[in-house]
């Protein structure tokens, strides 16, 4: 098994968003990032020999890191078709010889119906107006077809991520703050380089 330090350095070759939307705050999650949260799955038993859904893939980069550390598959769930294709070519650049299907829905709506997958994500975090709350729904689709989530959401989240798990069938198993290192992308950015702090949530839910 590959090392947190070469999981990260392996997912350095992740191509970002090609055209950004602003609305569903589309970040390249950061390969520190990824490889740390795939490295704390991957400890807990979560990967290896499971099924592993990214919802809101995006261009890829959690759904490759678990491919990397030996899932018996992985998918991708994204609504944007472009990211996909990004995803696509991400998935050839790092080599991965695990099985991934790209899927273009909507991740809160995932047209899948699997038994004991275990979820990672980094969904929005409902900063831009008229998409507050947007992780919530993200946290509900995993509430529905997993039976662990990992989840990156913004700082201060705990008290919100207790409630909504506790009110859906779920624990707060193990937390952790991680930072959001992210690019100017954004013609409202004032910042080339802007560090964002994060919380990474392990959910168990009951299934």
């Amino acid at each position: 098994m590959s090392t947190k330090r070469q999981l990260a350095q392996q997912l350095g070759v992740v191509g970002g968003f090609d055209d950004p939307t602003v609305e569903l705050e589309q970040y390249r999650t950061p390969p520190d990032l990824a490889a740390h949260l795939v490295h704390v799955a991957d400890l807990q038993g979560d990967i290896d020999g499971r099924t592993v859904l990214d919802l809101g893939a995006g261009t890829g980069m959690l759904a490759l890191g678990a491919a990397l550390r030996g899932p018996e598959r992985a998918i991708g769930i994204d609504i944007d078709r472009g990211a996909l294709q990004t995803a696509r070519r991400n998935e050839r650049r790092v080599g991965t010889t695990t099985d991934i299907g790209w899927i273009h829905a909507d991740a809160t709506r995932a047209p899948l119906c699997i038994d004991d997958a275990v979820v990672l994500m980094n969904p929005p975090f409902g900063a831009q107006d008229g998409n507050a709350h947007a992780d919530r729904a993200f946290l509900k689709t995993a509430s529905e077809v997993a039976s662990v989530s990992y989840s990156i959401h913004n700082s201060d989240s705990q008290a919100f991520v207790d409630a909504f798990a506790g009110d859906n069938g779920g624990e707060v198993t193990r937390a952790f703050r991680a930072e959001l290192d992210l690019d100017r992308q954004f013609e409202f950015h004032s910042e080339n380089r802007r560090v964002v702090d994060a919380e990474v949530f392990r959910i168990e839910w009951d299934r």
